[in-house]
């Protein structure tokens, strides 16, 4: 990550300054480095303990203060509640997030989006561009959805691949996304399988994809839809958060 990318994102991290920051993949210490200047305390996770040596050399002056705290565990685990009870807000959770992890830490900061103030992530163009997509548009999908009603989304910038070295194979992009007030609907059992079966196979339409889900019977499906307002015969993707709200409500009411 070149300088002027990591001072661009330190400052979505910590505007206003003097919160705490969580960053994910600390590398070799760059975006923490800036972090350090502008954040009152820093907790840097990396898994990689070859790169720890690095980061406590690097670092050792804030280490040694209590600025910064080292990590070496698995960002996919963390209790992001318990790890920030303590410290001073806002209460922010960012880094560099590799493809293959994006989905699970998504889901996992989603669940903890009530005790988060902003959570501001570096990732794949593609993956910023499904985060922030909305109904009747190709990039829009269950990630959209299960983003979209627990943050407001916003793609703060296009980041080339010529930024990072070694060169990745693919552009990235900013996305900053702020927890709203309350979400459209609990993350509950009913939601997830309304959003996962509506974008399984997405040609289908509703009244197909969502035939048998939570052992809903057709009547129960059709009685649901009407006190929810929602048209059966829609695809998946003509339907807003608030949409698949209301029919999880409906279903479980």
């Amino acid at each position: 990550m070149d300088a002027e990318l990591a001072t661009r994102i330190a400052e979505l991290l910590t505007t206003p300054e003097r919160g705490t920051v969580v960053e994910i993949g600390a590398g070799t210490g760059a975006l923490t480095a800036r972090l350090l200047e502008r954040a009152a305390r820093v907790i840097a996770i990396e898994r990689d303990r070859d790169l720890l040596p690095v980061l406590r050399a690097e670092l050792a002056d804030a280490l040694d203060s209590g600025a910064l705290e080292l990590l070496e565990t698995d960002a996919k685990s963390c209790d992001w509640a318990s790890l920030l009870a303590t410290q001073p807000r806002p209460h922010v959770v960012g880094g560099n997030l590799p493809y293959q992890i994006t989905g699970p830490l998504l889901r996992s900061v989603g669940l903890a989006a009530p005790v988060l103030d902003r959570v501001v992530f570096l990732v794949q163009l593609e993956v910023a561009d499904r985060l922030v997509a909305q109904p009747l548009t190709d990039a829009y999908g269950a990630l959209s959805v299960f983003a979209q009603n627990a943050f407001e989304a916003q793609r703060a910038f296009v980041v080339r691949r010529g930024a990072f070295y070694p060169q990745p194979g693919v552009d990235s992009a900013v996305v900053v996304l702020v927890p709203r007030e309350a979400g459209e609907s609990p993350e509950s059992e009913e939601f997830r399988a309304l959003v996962r079966a509506a974008f399984a196979q997405r040609r289908k339409t509703l009244r197909n994809a969502w035939h048998g889900v939570l052992s809903t019977d057709a009547t129960g499906l059709e009685r649901a839809a009407r006190d929810a307002g929602i048209d059966l015969s829609l695809r998946g993707e003509a339907l807003s958060v608030a949409a698949f709200a209301r029919m999880a409500r409906a279903l479980t009411s």
